[in-house]
């Protein structure tokens, strides 16, 4: 193998028939799938900053309401248990208005309660406002979705990993700065009562600015946009079905389910951490607020690559061993990441505890990014389906290790009991799999995908082709 720069002229941005991208060039910005791709991470990475904002802040906002043990439990669960229900039903949405309607209208309507969550005055009001800012993780779905019908076979894995990966990285940056930005309003004189409320202003606006830049520079699909699409009596989307009906038929495919669990252990997991991380560091470690959102902040800004990492390792196999290669892939990176949790709940010290975070936060965010290599095959008719439900999972593991610290004495037991149910979970992506008749039709859209690029080309993020040379 030898590997070149492509091409960068505009003509070798190369479409199969479908419009989907063949490969992914960063810096190339005139085409519908490299917008979508860029706007799709952007609106992921700012919804998941708005989504975090408060968790590195709630030593703070614990003192000012005295909030009890079972109350930060409470509203750790509220963060993310309305997720659920939004992501079930952002999908079939999508399907239904298009990726660029429904993520405008996601962005300026969550921006509200992050608004509100700042003017919050007693616990029952915060409690209220986290709840609704749950419903900007269904953002995650969407991002899913515009990646996976721009990108063709031989990249939607890499595309999808990426994306999410790069949008998940808002959860590490909010961990890092949002106590940077308290400290710097507390130096200007600010009461730290009033600070933290000013602070939380920042991700709405964020998420604003972003809404209007979605409307304006993406698409729904390469062709254009569903309504028009519709309007001009061609189909678009992932299906003729619409509504209840993508739902249900996502619903049927055990495979989803399978998948619903797993993805419940890897990202259910990740957002478990980005809500207790925090305040673990400065409870069993006495570190201050800045300290803690920093370490905090490692954790979260690996996936800035490892998402996309465990994408791209997906993408690989698959190609040399074919679709069932995929879940394979994802039993390893799960056992892994329950191993790492497991090594992370025994550590004493803080230099240990950050290594072992590390490793436990690298395989986990690379089984978040296989997870999502395996949607797009797992029924094409019903896409928004599968990939609400797949994405609620992670939000019901978020809001089940929730319970289960309420339950346990204290976090380092949490911490080992959800060490063995990651490992079991893995168990389940075993049983994926796929007939031979749909992985021989999985098989001619890669076929046909590849000869787009030349036989025997492999995508890499960075705008890097290599061929057989």
């Amino acid at each position: 193998m030898s590997t070149h720069l492509a091409d960068s002229r505009a003509d070798a941005y190369t479409l199969p028939a479908s419009g989907k991208a063949t490969s992914i060039r960063l810096f190339n910005f005139s085409t519908p799938a490299m917008r979508a791709f860029h706007m799709s991470w952007l609106a992921f990475f700012v919804c998941f900053f708005a989504w975090f904002a408060c968790a590195p802040l709630m030593p703070v906002i614990g003192k000012e309401f005295h909030l009890t043990k079972d109350q930060i439990a409470n509203i750790n669960i509220a963060a993310v248990a309305i997720t659920i229900l939004v992501r079930l039903a952002i999908g079939p949405l999508t399907d239904r208005y298009g990726p660029r309607k429904t993520y405008t209208a996601l962005l300026l309507l969550g921006s509200l309660p992050v608004f509100g969550v700042a003017a919050a005055q007693s616990y029952e009001s915060f409690l209220f406002f986290r709840l609704l800012i749950g419903a900007i993780g269904a953002s995650f779905v969407i991002t899913q979705y515009h990646t996976s019908v721009m990108f063709a076979p031989n990249v939607v894995g890499t595309a999808n990993a990426a994306s999410a990966g790069w949008g998940n990285a808002g959860g590490g940056a909010t961990q890092a700065l949002m106590p940077l930005l308290l400290t710097g309003l507390l130096y200007l004189g600010v009461d730290q009562a009033f600070g933290w409320r000013v602070a939380l202003l920042v991700p709405g606006f964020m998420m604003i600015v972003v809404g209007v830049l979605y409307w304006k520079l993406t698409q729904d699909c390469p062709e254009g946009n569903f309504q028009e699409l519709r309007a001009a009596g061609k189909a678009a989307g992932s299906t003729k079905k619409a509504g209840m009906e993508v739902l249900r038929a996502a619903a049927a495919n055990y495979r989803v389910w399978m998948l619903f669990v797993a993805y419940g252990a890897c990202f259910g997991i990740e957002i478990f951490m980005h809500n207790i991380v925090a305040s673990y560091y400065v409870d069993h470690f006495d570190l201050s607020l800045k300290q803690a959102g920093l370490a905090a902040g490692m954790f979260g800004l690996l996936a800035l690559f490892a998402r996309a990492l465990g994408g791209y390792v997906s993408d690989r196999v698959a190609r040399v061993k074919g679709l069932d290669a995929r879940t394979l892939v994802l039993f390893v990176l799960m056992l892994g990441e329950g191993l790492g949790l497991l090594w992370f709940s025994n550590m004493s010290t803080v230099g240990m505890a950050l290594l072992a975070m590390t490793v436990f936060g690298l395989f986990t965010h690379m089984a978040c990014g296989a997870t999502y290599a395996l949607v797009p095959f797992i029924d094409r008719e019903s896409l928004g389906g599968v990939a609400g439900i797949i994405g609620a999972g992670g939000n019901a593991g978020a809001v089940a290790a929730g319970f289960l610290m309420k339950a346990t004495p204290d976090i380092t037991s949490c911490f080992s009991i959800l060490s063995v149910f990651v490992m079991i979970a893995a168990v389940c992506v075993i049983a994926v799999r796929f007939t031979p008749a749909h992985k021989a039709r999985e098989a001619a859209l890669l076929a046909d995908a590849l000869k787009q690029v030349g036989e025997g080309s492999h995508p890499v993020v960075g705008g890097l082709v290599a061929r057989k040379g």
